[in-house]
């Protein structure tokens, strides 16, 4: 059971270079209009990333689902409107995130606001964990190997942007010219190669389907003996 906590002041691990509520807004309104935008291209790169990731979740068939940096409930609207048949919780540090997302998932999904980085008292197992579009704004992000070790039991589901060309897709629609199309809370960078070998540190690597302009794992929890 995920116990309710008060709202995160600030998330152990995220950026920190200007105010959080700042840093939040552009993230929600970032994801809000990645997932909502009329432009034909990117939604079809977006449908195309969540059939992908339905695809990934219907290989492994878990009873159990964790989102973890669920933001707005997207990843979990899409599987439910899929037909997966599971039970999902999600954790955020965001209230004003996690207010939208009761309103798409309604009652039957279990949201916590939560430091992704400060979850001891999270610790129920699940059979797949997923953390779509998060890593990238995590510094240190192997600190959330002994997270992902601690509350899956099966799968993990992970992805983030491909580098370089994901950065240039934003130079070339003009976002963020001065930062040379690095979005400001990316702190991470990786190519599909460097982050498939990442992962592949830490997990057992199942499958990585081509999502441009992203990057996404199916891995599997690494046994004690290997």
């Amino acid at each position: 059971m995920l116990k309710a906590e008060p709202s995160v002041p600030r998330p152990l691990g995220y950026p920190t270079p200007r105010l959080l509520g700042a840093d939040e807004m552009e993230r929600r309104t970032g994801n809000k209009q990645k997932h909502e935008s009329r432009n034909p291209l990117q939604r079809a790169l977006i449908n195309r990333f969540h059939r992908n990731a339905v695809a990934m979740v219907e290989r492994v068939q878990p009873d159990t689902i964790l989102d973890l940096g669920c933001g707005e409930g997207y990843a979990i609207a899409a599987l439910q409107q899929a037909g997966v048949q599971a039970k999902f919780s999600g954790i955020d540090f965001s209230d004003a995130a996690l207010r939208e997302a009761r309103g798409r998932l309604g009652d039957e999904v279990e949201l916590k606001c939560a430091d992704l980085l400060d979850l001891q008292h999270t610790d129920e197992k699940y059979e797949l964990v997923m953390m779509l579009e998060v890593l990238e704004h995590i510094i240190e992000p192997e600190r959330m190997v002994e997270v992902f070790n601690r509350l899956c039991s099966g799968h993990l589901l992970l992805s983030v942007p491909r580098e370089p060309f994901f950065r240039g897709l934003n130079l070339a629609r003009g976002k963020n010219i001065r930062r040379w199309g690095n979005d400001p809370e990316h702190v991470n960078h990786w190519s599909r190669r460097s982050f498939i070998r990442w992962v592949d540190q830490y997990f057992d690597v199942v499958e990585s389907p081509g999502v441009f302009p992203w990057t996404m794992v199916l891995a599997r929890l690494r046994t004690r003996d290997t």
